[in-house]
């Protein structure tokens, strides 16, 4: 087994940064916080500081319960699924401001902390950068640290980026309280494309500093060359999509092949579900980490059906259940797919399974019982103010060893995967359909848009057919997006995609829609429902509004996103 970092979260924060040089009264030397001068002088602190950039102070409620917050959201009570069309929240936690349109300067709901978090880990990556020559350490060490800091900092700014367009770039700039903190460069939001553009070039110089494996010097979790190249991929497809407009699709696809290139990554065959709980795989290219003491939500009771004493939690939607393909490949309602809505859950894709618990599905000893009336996973069971409001319960990233009652001490130690090789197939895929169509095989590269996904829908316990050579460039839109759609599922993506294809007024407008399953004698029969009301997107929902406190403190220099 390999050994695997995690932070240590020691004391390292704005107290330290923006440290006074004033004598303080009594020259007490503080026991909770590190001086800027043992950071600065001795090299394990500085590296352990570095290491905890990899994460964040708590900033919100509801937010790093077990562990500090990482990059994006992650593992949190309220996922990021439960903003969009795949799940909601049962016990909302500010995610249903988010369905309903509702957020504001002045009410974000759980996402309230990702600017702040964002620029604060920015001007940290550029302390430490600062510094770094003057470290006691080899010129090879500092080289690797000069890579991942810089990753570190490109990270913040892909999530800058893509909540809320234009970014402020700080450069290598790290502001003091005896700066002019009213400067305009300040608050000066750079274009779209020059934000981009930074981070991008910001990733290449990563890239060419970090090691390309992990190893006993380098554990695993922290940043590689193709953790790096990747998170270029990911960026380089937003660059060229419709709502960016600040790239090209041709480059987005040789962003992506510079990691297939690697040689390194490949598709995991040890199972769909498993690759949700180990902490090393071929596939996982950038995960983070959790132990007994540094853990997250405990997913399983955060997640499980009432029936077993959990709480509910990110409930699928229906919207994202009828989306799923049968096993033909047709979708469900394409003549010839098979579908039986008398049995609306058999002959299925098999990552439906694997993410959803419907009603009759195997879990933990048992069927599911969602149904009415009777059902133990329903309203009439047991704490029955947790059943689920769409009539499913979550079934990706749950661990059935883990148990459900008094988890704190066991659970929450699955890993949460940032990037992953499924993820550049299907990046490489778009980008490559949108600049050469589906069967061309780009100069430089080693597979078509079809081919890729058809890797990815390959995996041994998948097995979905494979996509048929000659389709046009628009079948070919809509299989990529099908793929993400199912493949990428509860992973953070659907958010963003939606939003950069500029169809989410068509699809995040649609009713959060359950299923109501009715059980008389041993007949069963399905009735849609409304899971969450109000569910709407406007136009200004493309970026998330920067908090009011931000624009206030800069005394209105920095500039809100249109609609707010």
């Amino acid at each position: 087994m390999k050994v695997y970092f995690k932070p240590l979260y020691i004391t390292l924060g704005a107290a330290l940064l923006f440290a006074s040089c004033k004598k303080d009264f009594l020259e007490i030397t503080p026991t909770s916080v590190i001086s800027t001068a043992s950071v600065e002088n001795d090299s394990t602190i500085f590296e352990a500081f570095v290491l905890n950039r990899y994460v964040s102070p708590r900033l919100q409620e509801k937010e790093g319960e077990g562990s500090n917050p990482g990059f994006g959201r992650g593992f949190e009570y309220s996922m990021s699924s439960s903003y969009t069309d795949e799940s909601i929240y049962n016990n909302d936690d500010g995610s249903w401001a988010m369905q309903r349109g509702q957020v504001s300067p002045d009410n974000l709901g759980s996402t309230a902390s990702i600017w702040s978090r964002s620029y604060r880990s920015i001007r940290e990556c550029n302390y430490a950068l600062q510094i770094l020559a003057t470290i006691p350490m080899s010129a090879g060490h500092k080289r690797l640290i000069e890579g991942e800091l810089k990753f570190i900092r490109a990270f913040r700014y892909q999530d800058v980026i893509r909540n809320y367009g234009r970014a402020v770039l700080m450069s290598d700039k790290v502001t003091q309280l005896n700066d002019n903190l009213q400067d305009d460069a300040l608050f000066k939001r750079a274009t779209l494309k020059e934000s981009i553009d930074y981070v991008l070039a910001q990733l290449d110089a990563a890239a060419a500093l970090l090691p390309t494996n992990n190893s006993g010097s380098w554990l695993l979790g922290r940043a590689t060359k193709g953790a790096a190249l990747a998170l270029k991929s990911r960026l380089a497809l937003y660059a060229a999509s419709p709502l960016y407009n600040s790239g090209s699709w041709a480059d987005a696809a040789t962003a992506a092949q510079a990691v297939i290139g690697l040689n390194k990554y490949g598709i995991y065959t040890g199972g769909y579900n498993n690759m949700f709980l180990v902490n090393e795989t071929n596939e996982v290219i950038f995960e983070r980490l959790f132990t007994t003491n540094a853990r997250h939500v405990c997913l399983e009771i955060a997640n499980g059906p009432n029936g077993y004493n959990a709480w509910g939690g990110n409930t699928p939607l229906q919207n994202l259940v009828d989306d799923y393909q049968t096993i033909t490949g047709k979708a469900i309602t394409e003549t010839g797919s098979g579908y039986d809505p008398a049995k609306p859950y058999a002959n299925r894709d098999p990552r439906f399974g694997y993410t959803v618990i419907y009603d009759g599905a195997s879990y933990r000893g048992r069927n599911l019982e969602a149904f009415v009336p009777g059902g133990k996973d329903s309203k009439d069971g047991n704490s029955n103010w947790n059943t689920t409001k769409t009539g499913y319960y979550l079934k990706k990233f749950m661990n059935d060893a883990f148990p459900i009652d008094n988890p704190w001490d066991v659970a929450g130690l699955q890993p949460w995967i940032y990037m992953r090789y499924a993820e550049v197939l299907l990046n490489f895929a778009e980008a490559a359909n949108e600049a050469y169509g589906p069967d061309a095989v780009p100069a430089g590269s080693s597979m078509s848009a079809r081919q890729a996904v058809n890797m990815v829908r390959a995996r041994p316990d998948v097995n979905m057919p494979a996509l048929a050579i000659g389709l046009s460039q628009s079948q070919m839109r809509d299989a990529v997006r099908y793929e993400r759609r199912v493949e990428l599922a509860f992973e953070e993506h659907r958010y963003y995609d939606v939003r950069r294809w500029q169809i989410a007024p068509q699809v995040e407008s649609k009713p959060a829609a359950g299923i109501i399953v009715t059980k008389t004698g041993n007949t069963l029969t399905y009735a849609p429902k409304v899971a969450l009301d109000g569910k709407t997107f406007q136009n200004k929902q493309y970026w998330l509004p920067i908090p009011r406190a931000e624009i206030l403190s800069s005394g209105g220099k920095l500039e809100q996103n249109p609609g707010y």
